[in-house]
């Protein structure tokens, strides 16, 4: 004889479970968001800052990198510590996102179209 609910999973301890993950998720997010990370090129002669959240804080440009005549190199040396400082926002957010996205894949049963408040 079969139980009713038998081997069905415990709607409230799920629900639970996408509560404690969204809340780790905003978390997650806020210190993204504060976080800053810097990116250089040049041996350090041009260093960015941008956010968690990939936004451009600053740049620093070391006075001996600038020459009137060659405005293209220092383009490129703008170009690559941003691109330095962006990848390694990229790879910050990886960090801090990646265990929780993995948890909103597989592990969660098919609610059926039931959604969750955000």
């Amino acid at each position: 004889m079969v139980q009713p609910g038998g081997g069905m999973p415990d709607m409230q301890q799920i629900l639970q479970q996408a509560q404690k993950m969204q809340e780790q998720l905003v978390a997650a997010q806020e210190e993204l968001s504060n976080a800053e990370v810097t990116g250089t090129a040049g041996g350090g002669l041009v260093t960015a800052t941008v956010s968690g959240s990939l936004e451009l804080k600053s740049l620093s440009i070391d006075p001996k990198v600038v020459d009137p005549s060659d405005t293209e190199t220092l383009s490129d040396l703008v170009v690559a510590a941003v691109r330095d400082a962006m990848g390694n926002a990229q790879r910050l957010t990886e960090e801090k996102l990646g265990p929780l996205a993995g948890g909103l894949g597989g592990g969660m049963p098919d609610l059926g179209g039931f959604g969750l408040p955000g």
